[in-house]
């Protein structure tokens, strides 16, 4: 950045170098160069001829054009050097200052406005007015032949009150047969229902005897069925009496024996006996018994307790005895 720049930082920032010789580079690619960079440097291993792809046991050798000699290498790596080497010195335009920006500008000879607009214009065309087509006009035939006319008087050709009288005779006759035939049904229909409501009336007179002689019947039914319950709810209770009577004049017989020797038995084995000698032989005598042993036993306890102190005090009057006589010795 020059002084000035420097010193006034409003005006407009200008940059210039010093003018330099361009560098003897061909306008277009050497075809062979980028062969043999293609050849060298791979990218994906899918598309390597150095990988072996399929059947691994098929024989897969190089061919010798993709074996490349040591003076096409030696000639790719001054290639890339020289390359490297000219993107290293290549000048360029120094980091804009802060607050500013490059920007991209045309520095071609001439000028031309660049723009992602195409070109368009409108075009019309009108089509001249036409007029509505008339209604077609109708068909009228032309005429062919004479025309002819006649005069015909009145009563000339017939006399309407004569020429009517049958017509009307027979609408007539018609009209009134067909009101008898209708006053006929309505006679008829009449008759027809009276006979109807008279076949209903008989129907339900039936109906109601049919239903008194059915409710009759079941009544008899229901009473025969109760008569004939009732006669052998009588007949069972007769024949569990005469049961009950047969077993029990059985029983007398058969116990009438039975009894004495059930109780002589019973009284041997000691099921019939007097209460008082019971309560002595089971309450008093028990109880009597164990106060008389009680005091037997006592009795005996003192005897034994009396002989032993009197046994006890001859002892000691026999030591003293023997004593006295061994001191008197």
């Amino acid at each position: 950045m020059s002084r000035e720049a420097m010193a006034s930082p409003q005006k407009v920032y200008t940059f210039s170098s010093r003018p330099r010789p361009l560098q003897n580079r061909s306008k277009y690619r050497d075809p062979a160069v980028d062969q043999n960079e293609a050849r060298v440097n791979y990218g994906n291993v899918m598309y390597d001829r150095r990988v072996v792809r399929g059947n691994t046991y098929a024989q897969h050798a190089l061919p010798l054009t993709d074996q490349l000699d040591t003076t096409d290498l030696q000639r790719v790596r001054e290639a890339r050097r020289k390359r490297v080497k000219d993107a290293f010195l290549r000048t360029r335009s120094p980091d804009p200052v802060e607050g500013r920006r490059h920007a991209t500008i045309q520095t071609e000879l001439y000028l031309e406005e660049l723009s992602n607009w195409i070109d368009e214009a409108s075009v019309e065309c009108q089509t001249n007015a036409f007029t509505d087509t008339p209604a077609t006009p109708l068909f009228v035939p032309a005429k062919s032949g004479k025309d002819a006319a006649t005069q015909i008087e009145e009563g000339e050709l017939f006399d309407f009150d004569m020429e009517v009288r049958p017509l009307v005779e027979v609408l007539v006759g018609k009209t009134v047969e067909q009101a008898q035939l209708e006053v006929m049904e309505e006679e008829e229909l009449a008759s027809l229902r009276a006979q109807q409501q008279a076949f209903h009336q008989l129907r339900n007179i039936e109906l109601m005897e049919v239903q008194r002689l059915e409710e009759q019947q079941r009544r008899r039914r229901e009473e025969k069925e109760r008569c004939i319950r009732e006669h052998r709810i009588v007949i069972a209770k007769e024949k569990e009496t005469a049961e009950k009577v047969a077993a029990r004049a059985f029983a007398q017989s058969y116990l009438s024996d039975l009894l004495p020797s059930v109780y002589s038995s019973l009284q041997e084995n000691g099921f019939f006996y007097d209460p008082v000698e019971r309560e002595l032989e089971t309450v008093l005598f028990p109880t009597l018994m164990s106060e008389v042993s009680n005091c037997l036993e006592n009795h005996c306890v003192a005897r034994t307790t009396l002989d032993m102190i009197i046994q006890d005090v001859i002892d000691l009057q026999l030591k003293a005895e023997v004593n006295t006589e061994g001191n008197k010795n």
